[in-house]
């Protein structure tokens, strides 16, 4: 889809205003600085400020913070942010979104720093192009879904002790840690209870999340522009269980048995959250704010022939595919000019 034609900040509901208005505010989230990162933010500074010297540019209130930039800090009472600016790999992209709990979150303009990863669309050497075209208000965005995580005690009540809600882009893990006995989860659909499972863990991921944890764990790879849950069992005792998608409408519940014999783990996005002990859940649901991702193809030319047959025109959402070939070398056979490209000369 196109970006509404008001500002580069907006909600799922959010319509369409005839007149566009580019953005006033920009947020620079990136990993740690090392030499590239460095240079690449002193660049992309210098270029804000030649080319946008209105914008305010803000970045988390962090030590290594580039000199001329506004502390940004999260919550109810942050700064409007119009557009987000990353560098670095995945993990930086989800660490930008989970900056933004609560409401919209801005679209994202993410800039590779030599990391592969499916959430990356440009390469740093375009971010020129990339931001004059989300400045003219032309980029298309792909909704990635999140989802809503909340803590339930043994009662069914909410857990005080914990963030009543989590927002997370890729997944949720309940798994044994470093127990040496196998978790046994209770599943809940909508209120119905679906299986016993005893496992390693339980992933529910979102389609973005498909191709992470719940891709290694025999997961389905799904296409981000759907909005579904994946339910991944890591390891389990019983080989009839298989991962299932259900409808973006599902509610999911992990409820830890009382029989389980340890403590789980609970992981979100990759980072340690919490642990549940015998009796207590966790409820997934698909957030109302999904993370409005700048897309490739926006700022592709119909004649840039810079990528050859990975080329697309303006508006094409077909990053995805092209990902797929590229990174997981989707169904190539060893003759393929996929592996050619990578094979060692």
């Amino acid at each position: 889809m196109t970006l509404p034609k008001r500002n580069l900040h907006t909600s799922p509901k959010s319509g369409i205003s005839p007149t566009y208005i580019p953005p006033k505010s920009v947020l620079i989230v990136n990993k740690h600085r090392t030499k590239p990162v460095v240079e690449a933010i002193e660049s992309l500074l210098s270029y804000l400020r030649e080319k946008h010297p209105d914008v305010r540019i803000f970045h988390e209130d962090r030590p290594d913070r580039p000199d001329g930039t506004e502390i940004w800090r999260p919550g109810t009472d942050a700064e409007r942010v119009d557009l987000i600016v990353t560098l670095g790999g995945d993990g930086t992209i989800l660490h930008a979104a989970s900056l933004f709990k609560v409401g919209a979150v801005p679209p994202v303009l993410s800039f590779s720093m030599g990391t592969l990863g499916f959430l990356l669309p440009f390469h740093i050497d375009d971010f020129g192009k990339a931001i004059e075209t989300a400045f003219e208000g032309k980029a298309t965005v792909l909704h990635r879904m999140r989802l809503i995580c909340t803590f339930q005690n043994k009662d069914g009540h909410t857990m005080n002790d914990v963030r009543q809600e989590w927002q997370v882009m890729n997944e949720v893990a309940l798994h044994r840690g470093a127990s040496p006995h196998l978790n046994t989860i209770d599943v809940f659909v909508d209120g119905q209870h679906l299986t016993e499972a005893v496992s390693d863990g339980i992933i529910v991921s979102t389609p973005t999340g498909s191709t992470a944890y719940s891709l290694s764990a025999g997961g389905p790879i799904v296409h981000p522009s759907l909005s579904a849950l994946v339910l991944t069992p890591i390891c389990p005792r019983s080989l009839s269980f298989r991962p299932l998608v259900f409808p973006s409408s599902s509610s999911i519940t992990l409820r830890l048995s009382e029989r389980s014999r340890a403590e789980a783990g609970l992981s979100m996005d990759g980072q340690v959250s919490h642990v549940l002990s015998p009796g207590e859940s966790i409820t997934l649901r698909a957030s109302l704010y999904p993370v409005p991702c700048i897309n490739r193809s926006s700022i592709v030319e119909p004649d840039d022939s810079r990528r050859g047959s990975e080329g697309a025109g303006p508006g094409k959402e077909d990053d995805w595919v092209r990902d797929i070939n590229n990174l997981l070398q989707y169904n190539a056979t060893f003759r393929s000019k996929a592996l050619l490209r990578h094979s060692r000369t």
